[in-house]
C-alpha cells in the first residue's frame, strides 16, 4: 500500500529532558523520523521541552514547540495548528504515556487527530502487566508464574503461592522504576510498597524470579500488510537479574542455538501481531533457561526503544526512518534499503561483525548510593564498539567509555585482591567486567567464575584468551616480537598502550615497531548485507586485515571529534555542537568526517557527516584515522572535554586544531596562567593558590582564607570539587583527589560565599565579540552552573554588572585569542564581578540560548572557527520575548538512598527550558524562594 495522502502534517511526540532510563536514544529515534516525514513532504511539528537536542532544533522539524510535556501543551497546538496525525513511538515511555492520557482525555478526537505507528490498545496490552500476561498465554507464548496485585493483601497471596526469589514490575513505569528483586520474604513488604507507589496505576506484577537465565532482545519492523522482519537480535552478556540498559550487550546473538534463534523468531513475530494492527518497530525481550534452551516473554515494547538506536548503529538499518514511513502506509517492499540504495528494505541485515555496547554509570556523583546492579536501570549513557571478533569489539568498547582504561586489563589498574574480586563478581556493578578478566588473570578457573556470575561460559572462554594472549607476549621485547603474534593482539583489540604496559615500553615506541612491521589498521564499511551488495553509505569501523575500504578523497576535509558516552557533565549539548559543526563544515564546501563512539545519538547517524568513523574517542584511534584522511584540520572545541583533552596531543604531532590554538586554550585550563592573565587585564578573580599535598593545600588555605573550593585542574561537570570550610575537611577532600587522579595538582580559591552567579557565552572571530547571551542564576554561587536554574536575560543584575561581564568578556576573547566559542563564569558580589573561569569551547548552554533567541549559533561559530566566515557576514536577530529559564532535571528516584544536595559537582542528567512572559510567573516565584535550599558542600 503506498503512503496515505490523506496525513499531511504530523506532530511527533519528544522525550523530555534526559534522565536516567530515558536518554538521547529518543532524541536519535525523533529526529530521524522526522527527517523521513519530511523527505515525503510532510509537514512536521515537534514538542519536546529539551533545549539541549538536536531534535528540537530548525534543522530537523518545520516547527518545534518547546514547550512541556503535557496534554495542555497537546491542546495548544491542536489549536494553533492542523495537525492530521501523531506519531508518538518515537518518545519513549514519556510520549506513549502522553498519548494515552491525550486519548483517554478525547483530545485526538476533538481535533480530528489519526494515531500512527501504534494503536492505544497495544500500549495497554503491553504495559498493563495481567493484559500482557494473559495475552502471552492465550497465544501460547510462555511466561514466568507471576500474579498481579492492585493491593498489599493480594501481594503478599501472590508471593506466598509463587514463593521466593521474586520479581515486582511496577505497570507504566520507565527504567525498570519501582521493580526489583526479593530473594527472601523479610525484604518483601519494603519492596512490594515501592512496586505500589512507583506504578502510576498502582498495581503490580507479582512474578517468578529467572535470575542467572540468558537474556536476549529482538529489534523487529512490521508493516501494514502484516510484513514483519527481524532487524537484529541482540544477546546480553550479564544474565537475567540486571536490567537490559545495565547490561554489556552483543550483537549479533553469540551463544543462541539456531532452533533456539528460530522459536524465538517465531514468538516474537506471533507477539507483535497479537498486540495490535498498527505498523511500525517493536522491541521484544525474552529469557532462555541455559540448561534446557526453555523460552519465556518477559516483555513487548511498541515503539523504537534504548536497543532500537543500537540496532540501527549496529547494522546501518535506520529503525526509526523506516518505521516513520511504515507509519504514514508504506509497505517494507516499497521502501529501498538506505545503506545500499539499490536493494529493498524488505530484508533483514546480516552482520560479518561484532559489536559491543557497554553501559556508562556515574556512581561517584551519587556517594552513599547503592551501586550494585539490578532490576532498576542506573546507567547515564553508553558506548559501542564494532570489530571482527567479539574480544576486538569488547576492548574498543573498554576504549571508548573514559574511565582511563585502555582496554579490558593490561594496564597498570588491575585488582589482585581475591576476595575484593570475587565479591565483586558476585555483586555486579560499573565494574563487574574488569573483575571477570583480573580473576581470570590470576587464575581463577572458569567454572568458578561461572558459578559466581552466571555469564555464559562462551564470553568467558573469549576473556580467557585474551589472559592467554598477555602470557604469550610476556615472553618477547618489543625488538624480538613476532608479526604474527602482534598481529593477533592487535585484532584481538589490545591498543598499543596494552602492549606497551606489558613490554615495559611507551606507546609510541609500540606504534613505530607496528608501522615497521607493516601493520595497519584498515577500515571496513558497515553495510547491513555482509558485502553482498555494495554500499552507498560511507559509515566505516576499523579492524587488521587486507582490503581498505576508506578511500580518502581528494576534497578539503575537517573531522570533527565526538564527545563519547553521555555521562553526567558531558550530555547530550555536545552532541547537538557536533552535528552542528558537521552541518557547517559541509556548508563551507568541506567533506565533514565524524570521529565519535555513542551508538545513542545523532551524530553517529550514517546521514549525518560525509564520513562517519563508529570508532572510540582515543588517541590510537583518531590519530590513525587523522593519518589515513589527511584533513585540513581538526576540531576539538565542540565535542566537550572528552574531544578538548586531545588537543595537546594533536597540537604535538602537528596536526591543525580549528579555531582556538591548543596554547591559548591550555592557558584558559591552567588556573595559574589563567589568573596571571586575570591579573595582567585588571580583571577581579577570587584569590587562589595551588597546592600538590595535602600540607600545601592547608597553607594556601589559610592564606586565601576560608571557606575555600577545592578541585583538580582539567575536568567537566565539577568532577571532584567540593567547598571546604576547615583545615581538617580540606586534608580529607585534598587526600581524596590526588589518590582519584594521580599526578594531578589541586586548586584551591576563595569561595564566595552568598555571592551571585552568571555566566556569559561569545563568539568571536579574531577582529569582533559578539556575545550570544548573558545568564544569570536562581541559585548562589557554590552550586554547578549545570545544576543551576539560568534565566536569559538576567533578572535582577544591574546594568554596572552587565556592563562589566560584557567587557571582561571582550578583553579574554581578545586576550586569549578564541576563535569561535567562550562560556565565562562570574560570581558578583556588592556589584563586584570576580571571573571564576573562562571554557573556549561550547558549553552547556549554547543550545539552550539558540533555542531561546531563535538564532543558530553554533553553525555561525563553527564558519568563524573554519576561518570562512566573520561575524559581521552574519545577520542576528533575536526572537524572545520575556524570559527563558534552562530547568535541570535530576534522577534522584534511582538512588533513593542518596540526598538531594547540590553542590559545585554537577548532579543533573538533563534539562528542560521554560518560557515565561514575566516574573510574576508562580513558578519563577517558587523557584526563587527556594534557591538556596538544597546548597551543600
Amino acid at each position: 500500500m503506498p503512503k496515505d495522502t490523506s496525513i499531511k502534517s504530523v506532530l511527533i511526540i519528544g522525550s523530555g529532558p534526559i534522565i536516567i532510563g530515558q536518554a538521547c536514544e529518543f532524541d536519535y529515534s525523533g529526529s530521524q523520523a522526522a527527517l523521513s516525514l519530511k523527505e515525503e513532504g510532510i509537514e512536521v511539528s515537534i514538542i519536546n521541552s529539551n533545549p539541549a537536542t538536536i531534535m528540537t532544533d530548525k534543522v530537523i522539524a518545520d516547527h518545534v514547540y518547546l514547550l512541556p510535556l503535557n496534554v495542555d501543551s497537546i491542546e495548544q497546538i491542536l489549536q494553533e495548528r492542523k495537525i492530521d496525525a501523531v506519531l508518538p513511538t518515537m518518545g519513549g515511555q514519556t510520549a506513549l504515556n502522553l498519548a494515552k492520557e491525550a486519548d483517554e482525555r478525547g483530545i485526538w478526537e476533538k481535533y480530528g487527530v489519526k494515531i500512527i505507528g501504534v494503536d492505544i490498545a497495544a500500549i495497554e496490552k503491553t504495559e498493563n502487566r495481567e493484559e500482557f500476561r494473559q495475552l502471552m498465554v492465550d497465544i501460547g507464548v510462555g511466561v514466568a508464574p507471576s500474579k498481579i496485585a492492585n493491593s498489599f493483601l493480594e501481594g503478599k497471596e501472590a508471593a506466598q503461592e509463587i514463593g521466593f526469589p521474586l520479581v515486582i514490575r511496577p505497570s507504566y513505569t520507565l527504567g525498570g522504576s519501582g521493580g526489583g528483586f526479593v530473594h527472601k520474604k523479610e525484604e518483601f513488604d519494603a519492596a512490594l510498597t515501592k512496586g505500589l507507589t512507583a506504578s502510576p496505576t498502582h498495581e503490580v506484577l507479582v512474578e517468578q524470579a529467572v535470575i542467572g537465565w540468558k537474556e536476549f532482545e529482538l529489534e523487529l519492523l512490521r508493516d501494514s500488510n502484516d510484513n514483519v522482519i527481524i532487524i537484529c537480535s541482540i544477546e546480553n552478556f550479564d544474565p537475567m537479574g540486571i536490567h537490559t540498559g545495565d547490561s554489556i550487550t552483543v550483537a549479533p546473538a553469540m551463544t543462541l542455538s539456531d532452533r533456539a534463534y528460530q522459536d524465538m523468531r517465531n514468538q516474537a513475530i506471533k507477539m507483535m501481531r497479537a498486540i495490535g494492527t498498527f505498523a511500525g518497530g517493536c522491541n521484544v525481550q525474552f529469557s532462555v533457561n541455559p540448561a534446557n534452551d526453555d523460552i519465556i516473554a518477559i516483555e513487548i515494547n511498541p515503539r523504537v526503544s534504548r536497543s532500537s538506536a543500537l540496532a540501527s548503529k549496529a547494522t546501518g538499518y535506520p529503525i526509526a526512518k523506516i518505521a516513520a514511513k511504515l507509519a504514514i502506509g508504506y509497505n517494507l517492499d516499497e521502501l529501498q534499503n538506505q545503506i545500499t540504495k539499490t536493494t529493498s528494505a524488505y530484508f533483514e541485515p546480516t552482520l560479518d561483525y561484532v559489536i559491543v555496547k557497554i553501559p556508562r554509570w556515574n556512581f561517584d556523583k551519587f556517594p552513599g548510593a547503592n551501586t550494585e546492579l539490578g532490576l532498576q536501570m542506573k546507567a547515564v549513557g553508553e558506548v559501542m564498539g564494532i570489530g571482527r571478533s567479539f574480544n576486538e569489539a569488547l576492548q574498543k568498547a573498554c576504549q571508548s567509555l573514559e574511565i582511563g582504561r585502555a582496554g579490558l586489563g593490561a594496564d597498570g589498574k588491575q585488582d589482585r585482591n581475591v576476595e575484593d574480586i570475587m565479591y565483586k563478581l558476585e555483586h555486579p556493578s560499573w565494574d563487574r567486567l574488569f573483575a571477570v578478566k583480573d580473576a581470570l588473570r590470576i587464575g581463577v578457573p572458569i567454572e568458578s567464575v561461572r558459578k559466581a556470575t552466571k555469564i555464559d561460559k562462551w564470553f568467558l572462554n573469549e576473556i580467557n584468551e585474551l589472559v592467554m594472549l598477555e602470557n604469550e607476549l610476556k615472553r618477547y621485547s618489543l625488538n624480538n616480537i613476532p608479526k604474527d603474534t602482534f598481529l593477533t593482539l592487535k585484532q584481538k583489540g589490545f591498543s598499543d598502550v596494552q602492549i606497551a604496559w606489558l613490554l615495559g615500553v611507551t606507546e609510541d615506541e609500540v606504534y613505530e615497531k607496528r608501522k615497521e612491521l607493516g601493520l595497519r589498521r584498515v577500515y571496513k564499511i558497515v553495510d547491513t548485507c555482509a558485502a553482498e551488495f555494495p554500499a552507498q553509505t560511507p559509515y566505516y569501523y576499523s579492524t587488521y586485515e587486507g582490503e581498505n575500504e576508506s578511500i580518502p578523497s581528494d576534497k578539503k576535509k575537517v573531522i570533527v571529534l565526538g564527545s563519547g558516552p553521555n555521562r553526567i557533565g558531558q550530555g547530550i549539548e555536545f552532541d547537538y555542537s557536533c552535528v552542528h559543526g558537521l552541518i557547517a563544515a559541509k556548508e563551507e564546501g568541506y567533506e565533514s568526517i565524524m570521529v565519535n563512539c555513542n551508538p545513542e545519538t545523532v551524530s553517529t547517524d550514517f546521514n549525518m557527516a560525509d564520513k562517519l568513523y563508529f570508532e572510540p574517542v582515543f588517541w590510537e584511534h583518531v590519530r590513525e584515522i587523522i593519518d589515513l584522511e589527511k584533513p585540513e584540520g581538526v576540531i576539538v572545541q565542540l565535542g566537550g572535554q572528552t574531544a578538548l583533552k586531545m588537543a595537546e596531543k594533536l597540537t604535538q604531532h602537528g596536526v591543525k586544531i580549528i579555531g582556538t590554538s591548543f596554547e591559548n586554550m591550555d592557558i584558559a585550563e591552567d588556573r595559574g596562567r589563567f589568573s596571571d592573565l586575570l591579573k595582567e587585564l585588571d580583571i577581579p578573580y577570587p584569590k587562589y593558590g595551588v597546592a600538590e599535598s595535602a600540607e600545601e593545600a592547608i597553607k594556601v588555605a589559610n592564606e586565601v582564607g576560608y571557606p575555600v573550593l577545592v578541585r583538580p585542574s582539567y575536568v567537566l561537570g565539577g568532577q571532584g570539587m567540593s567547598i571546604v570550610i576547615n583545615d581538617e575537611d580540606l586534608e580529607r577532600a585534598v587526600v581524596k583527589l590526588l589518590g582519584d587522579l594521580p599526578g594531578n595538582r589541586v586548586l584551591i580559591d576563595h569561595f564566595l560565599d552568598r555571592a551571585e552567579e552568571a555566566e556569559s557565552d561569545s563568539i568571536y572571530d579574531g577582529e569582533q565579540v559578539h556575545i550570544i547571551g548573558l545568564m544569570e542564576h536562581i541559585e548562589p554561587a557554590g552550586i554547578h552552573s549545570g545544576d543551576s536554574s539560568a534565566v536569559l536575560p538576567p533578572y535582577t543584575l544591574s546594568a554596572n554588572v552587565t556592563k562589566k561581564m560584557e567587557d571582561y568578556t571582550e578583553k579574554l576573547a581578545r586576550a586569549l585569542d578564541i576563535r569561535g566559542l567562550m562560556n565565562i563564569q562570574f560570581a558578583i558580589k556588592n556589584e563586584d564581578v570576580y571571573v571564576i573561569e573562562a571554557n573556549p569551547r561550547a558549553s552547556r548552554t549554547v543550545p539552550f540560548i539558540a533555542k531561546a533567541y531563535d538564532v543558530p549559533y553554533v553553525n555561525i561559530a563553527a564558519k568563524v572557527m573554519l576561518g570562512t566566515k566573520k561575524l559581521k557576514d552574519f545577520t542576528i536577530e533575536r526572537k524572545l520575548e520575556g524570559y527563558a529559564i534552562k530547568q535541570p532535571v535530576f534522577s534522584y528516584d534511582k538512588f533513593p538512598e542518596v540526598t538531594k544536595q547540590l553542590g559545585p559537582e554537577m548532579k543533573s542528567t538533563g534539562e528542560a527550558i521554560l518560557f515565561i512572559k514575566t516574573l510574576e510567573d508562580p513558578y519563577f516565584v517558587k523557584l526563587n524562594k527556594e534557591k538556596s535550599m538544597y546548597l551543600s558542600k
